[in-house]
């Protein structure tokens, strides 16, 4: 509960809230400054492109998308104009004493950090550079934000890009990260789709099994492992009626990845390991839990594995979901799901709570407010901060 003094105050005031889904642009020199110059133009660069008058990112000859792509919050025209140059971005999208002050500004404690070309790109990471430099490169990202991070390790929150592409390199950057302050992993349920086992096989059970004794969550972020076709729809917003199609049918990716950790037995071999679906929103996820019980009872598969519990009581024991944008939907999540929703800005992406000369949306201080009003005080409290420091292993907030 609340301190009593602040009872009446605004939700924001009330509770150290976690955002636990923003993004930082990554600077020119994160990879350059970091990995051995011998791989030559495979280090991700930046680079002036003359015809689009922008710098863009290039992974060898290979054109990725400009710098300032994913940093439209404050940016005064509509998508899909962006920042051409890093300096143009919002402050907070880049610095990290400039990202504290806009939390305070926006009523946010904690910030959880994604990344944007190893999260939308890492495809390119996999199939256009050779694996040792690929490796290296997850390895500089990891020692960047953890840098980035540091400027408060106890609100700005880091999470850990593996190299999935080699088990054991994967198990000691677990370690490693997890040593210097990561809180979670960045993952995939479907890396059949790169050509490797599914998640039930025996081949991730050096990795799944660590992130459950370190108590260490499993995160799907919206877009990660898609390929270029997948993040056309995501990504090109030249067309408006296209794109509010496609961006709204990115947001439902997760179920099946979510039906991939329940169904496949996953949630079942690994009891205490937790899912994150990240990015997705969270007003379907009572759906499929109701879906697949439907469908798990009716073909009978309930007989063929016994000693396996309803799809939906994994999803509440293991799965979390959050939102940004949902009002209606969140009560019904709440009525289901109480213990597992979280609340995020996806800061500084298009489509994050940034109110702006282009931007329709309201403030992260407003969406609380509209979205959780007059529930019951421990709800609030659980949504905001708790079911997150909780799954994240946070430290509370210093007191003055």
């Amino acid at each position: 509960m609340p301190d009593q003094r602040t009872a009446g105050a605004a939700m924001c005031e009330r509770y150290a809230v976690a955002d636990v889904d923003s993004h930082i642009i990554e600077p020119a020199d994160l990879w350059t400054s970091r990995v051995p110059s011998k791989w030559g133009d495979l280090v991700p660069h930046v680079k002036f492109h003359e015809r689009r008058q922008e710098d863009y990112w290039y992974i060898g000859d290979r054109k990725l998308y400009g710098v300032g792509a994913f940093a439209q919050a404050g940016w005064p025209e509509w998508p899909p104009s962006h920042p051409k140059r890093l300096a143009d971005a919002l402050p907070a999208a880049i610095d990290p004493k400039e990202r504290l002050a806009y939390m305070d500004e926006v009523g946010v404690y904690y910030q959880v950090m994604y990344p944007n070309i190893l999260g939308f790109h890492s495809h390119r990471f996999l199939n256009q550079m050779p694996r040792e430099l690929a490796t290296e490169c997850v390895r500089a990202y990891n020692d960047w934000i953890t840098e980035f991070c540091s400027a408060d390790a106890r609100r700005l929150v880091p999470m850990t890009m593996l190299p999935f592409w080699d088990i054991d390199e994967s198990v000691a950057e677990m370690r490693r990260a997890h040593e210097m302050g990561h809180k979670g992993v960045l993952f995939a349920a479907r890396y059949d789709k790169a050509g490797f086992p599914r998640l039930i096989d025996d081949y991730w059970e050096p990795v799944l099994s660590q992130a459950q004794e370190m108590g260490l969550s499993m995160n799907f972020h919206v877009g990660f492992l898609a390929t270029d076709d997948e993040l056309k729809g995501a990504v090109d917003q030249s067309k408006k009626i296209d794109f509010t199609k496609e961006s709204a049918l990115v947001l439902l990716g997760n179920a099946q990845n979510i039906a991939e950790v329940v169904l496949s037995g996953v949630c079942h071999r690994y009891p205490d390991l937790k899912f994150v679906s990240v990015e997705n929103g969270a007003g379907w996820l009572p759906f499929l839990g109701e879906s697949m019980d439907w469908q798990w009872l009716n073909v009978g598969a309930h007989k063929e594995y016994p000693e396996r519990m309803l799809p939906s009581e994994y999803m509440r024991r293991q799965i979390y979901g959050m939102y940004w944008f949902e009002r209606k939907s969140v009560r019904a999540v709440i009525d289901q799901l109480e213990d597992n929703l979280m609340f995020e800005t996806d800061f500084p992406h298009a489509t994050s709570l940034s109110p702006g000369p282009a931007s329709e949306s309201p403030s992260p201080r407003e969406v609380m407010e509209r979205s959780l009003g007059g529930l019951p005080e421990e709800t609030i409290g659980k949504v905001l901060q708790h079911t997150a420091t909780e799954l994240y292993h946070l430290d509370p907030p210093e007191r003055d």
